[in-house]
């Protein structure tokens, strides 16, 4: 294995010799071109040691420390200049410092949606641009959701549709922000009875929608090779019952959480299309969930299949 490795390894650099420095996530307002392709892999480790009850912040030594790690391969494609599909697909670890649980690790959720551009418009001295993003995900993993917070993810269906807003500036100045509606579906337990403001003998329990807000300001410095970004976001439970105390959490809890985060991707210059990016968010509020730092880090490439 450690012989054919880096063959592999040069195998798949020769073949993205075509890529161009351009890549995107699903809230912002970049867009690949017609038959682009965009390739991300993205690792992130996070930890708490002290978590909402529902509004009561506090420890727990049986937890002590919970660290959730993820590596997550996404891809995206230019179907046409204003229409582009992105997919991922994360694999996730959890563990915790203190008690006798133990932690849960294995494939979470495919998510696929499709970001159309709908307006870009010139405004005094910059652009005024109108996206939207459709995305609908669901478990591949067979991983247990009624085992917070080791679990991997809500094990449920989520329909997802977005509105992006941004302005771009010529001087390289951005402001951005996104508004989401999360609809979720059912999550089947290994149990048929559970308390959420009362006795419910079932076993599937009902995961609340959410509303999404994110925003952004950031600057493309050094001939856009390197975008710097301050974000802010938003996550609210349209329903839901609040973790009782000394209980664990459940798929039927009401979380929300706000969180302020730094974003960096930079271009390697004369590696056409190699890309690096980095970013930490940490939560400075919320409700029935861990008060979270995290930290990621990715490579991004990008190619393009034919000659438009």
């Amino acid at each position: 294995m450690k012989k054919i490795l880096p063959i592999i390894l040069g195998l798949v650099m020769s073949f993205f010799i075509q890529f161009k420095s351009k890549a995107q996530t699903p809230w912002d307002e970049v867009m690949m071109g017609k038959n682009e392709i965009c390739i991300a892999l993205i690792y992130e480790h996070s930890t708490w040691d002290k978590y909402w009850e529902g509004t009561r912040l506090r420890e727990n030594a049986n937890i002590g420390t919970l660290t959730r790690q993820m590596g997550m391969p996404m891809i995206a494609l230019g179907l046409t200049n204003k229409v582009n599909i992105i997919a991922s697909l994360p694999y996730i670890a959890t563990k915790a410092s203190g008690g006798t649980q133990v932690g849960q690790s294995g494939i979470q959720d495919l998510s696929v949606s499709a970001k159309v551009e709908w307006l870009q418009k010139r405004i005094s001295g910059g652009r005024l641009l109108f996206l939207t993003n459709l995305h609908y995900s669901r478990p591949v993993g067979n991983y247990l959701s009624d085992y917070m917070p080791f679990s991997l993810g809500f094990g449920a269906p989520e329909l997802g549709f977005r509105g992006i807003a941004g302005y771009k500036m010529d001087n390289g100045l951005v402001f951005r922000s996104s508004i989401a509606y999360l609809k979720r579906g059912q999550t089947e337990i290994e149990r048929n009875y559970y308390y959420q403001n009362g006795s419910v003998y079932s076993q599937f329990m009902n995961v609340p929608d959410a509303f999404n807000f994110h925003a952004a300001i950031g600057y493309w410095f050094l001939e856009n090779q390197l975008r710097l970004e301050a974000t802010y976001q938003l996550l609210n439970c349209l329903s839901g019952d609040d973790i009782r105390a000394y209980n664990a959490p459940q798929p039927t809890n009401k979380m929300e959480v706000s969180q302020v985060g730094a974003w960096a991707q930079y271009y390697i210059k004369g590696r056409q299309g190699l890309g690096v990016l980095a970013y930490y968010n940490y939560a400075v509020g919320g409700r029935n969930m861990g008060q979270f730092s995290s930290l990621g880090l990715g490579l991004t490439y990008q190619l393009e299949l034919t000659k438009k």
